[in-house]
């Protein structure tokens, strides 16, 4: 496959943007089309030093290369005011994403610092973001609580993109997604995959999608021998990174490309994300 060679090899510490290819393959009964590829890029968290816009360029190059059919964008383009460094505004993140492109098309949803760390979201009372105006100015379609129904020569899927579940200050026991109203248009008859950016949610057992996609994690952004202290979820470890399975329900979580907190991977490098879906044989 073209381009492999730009991928890193596994490392022991990453302070950069130079991403690993990781790969999970998905058989499923729930999937009755051709094998799928979906190529997935998540947290970039864009601040020089750490992931500049000329990486994010490279990732660009990188995904296209993997000529996958879809490309998923799980949230979390701007970097936390917390990281050290000069942070990215999002119409130059945007731009570069612009080049992105797959048969099926490129979707976006919005992760947690998208809405907390964003300055038009906090002077708008979240009414508004420079996230959702950037991908939408780059031609980026945004799922934000709603369904994508895609069509093939040999059937149609739906691609469901839920909001970020993280509730913020002055909304503790509120997040902005709303499950019911992402769902609302989506045929039970017809497969669909879920684009949430954090993982929690599988938690739940919703069965309406065979697929979930996530990012948020970082894989903890520290593997210390399958234990990852800084995983940033309610259900620590369990999923922190990799495809994850229940029943007839798959999650991938993406360890993503950029950091937070602290701008240091250990045993957790930079992915891009590649997931092939089948049915049973």
């Amino acid at each position: 496959m073209a381009g492999l060679r730009g991928f890193r090899k596994q490392g022991l510490v990453a302070i950069s943007a130079r991403p690993r290819l990781v790969r999970h393959r998905i058989a499923t009964a729930r999937w009755f089309l051709p094998p799928l590829t979906i190529a997935i890029v998540a947290d970039l968290h864009v601040c020089a030093p750490w992931v500049t816009l000329t990486a994010v360029s490279r990732i660009v190059a990188l995904t296209n290369e993997l000529k996958a059919d879809l490309v998923l964008l799980p949230g979390d383009f701007i970097a936390s005011r917390s990281l050290p460094g000069w942070r990215a505004g999002m119409p130059s993140i945007a731009r570069v994403l612009g080049d992105l492109h797959a048969p099926l098309g490129v979707f976006a949803v919005m992760g947690n610092h998208d809405w907390w760390d964003c300055d038009l979201a906090q002077a708008s009372g979240f009414r508004a973001s420079s996230v959702a105006d950037g991908l939408a100015e780059a031609g980026i379609p945004l799922l934000l609580n709603r369904a994508e129904r895609l069509a093939t020569s040999h059937g149609a899927f739906w691609i469901v993109g839920m909001d970020s579940q993280r509730p913020i200050r002055g909304r503790p026991k509120q997040g902005f997604h709303d499950p019911e109203r992402a769902f609302a248009e989506v045929d039970a008859t017809e497969a669909a995959i879920l684009v949430a950016h954090e993982p929690d949610f599988f938690a739940i057992g919703d069965n309406r999608a065979f697929l979930q996609i996530s990012g948020h994690t970082h894989g903890g952004q520290m593997n210390l021998a399958q234990w990852r202290p800084m995983t940033p979820s309610l259900y620590g470890g369990r999923y922190a990174w990799g495809h994850i399975r229940d029943g007839d329900r798959h999650l991938v979580v993406s360890g993503g490309i950029g950091y937070s907190g602290l701008p240091l991977r250990l045993f957790q490098p930079p992915e891009i994300t590649l997931v092939t879906i089948s049915g049973e044989d």
